[in-house]
């Protein structure tokens, strides 16, 4: 088994970009993506919330933290405003 971590090419992975999202329709967004790519039986996902002022970035992490279908969620390697999620 393979950790999506170790994978640097994330260009092929199902993809949600909030940018121009507030944290509340955001959070709705984030919660829809996980749900769908979780039916739909997909177990990593790549979600840009870009840089900014970290604002969507946290309510995004504390999103993750409190999904019951997230497994672990991390930053990608090269660029921080991308988070990689695995999804159970």
């Amino acid at each position: 088994m393979r950790k999506i971590f170790e994978d640097i090419f994330t260009k092929n992975l199902p993809t949600l970009d909030l940018h121009g999202y507030d944290r509340y329709t955001a959070d709705v967004a984030v919660n829809e993506f996980i749900l769908d790519n979780f039916k739909l039986g997909y177990h990593d996902v790549v979600i840009i919330h870009g840089v900014g002022t970290g604002v969507i970035k946290q309510a995004v992490h504390n999103n993750l933290k409190n999904n019951k279908n997230v497994l672990e969620y991390k930053f990608h390697n090269f660029n921080i405003g991308m988070t990689i999620v695995k999804i159970r």
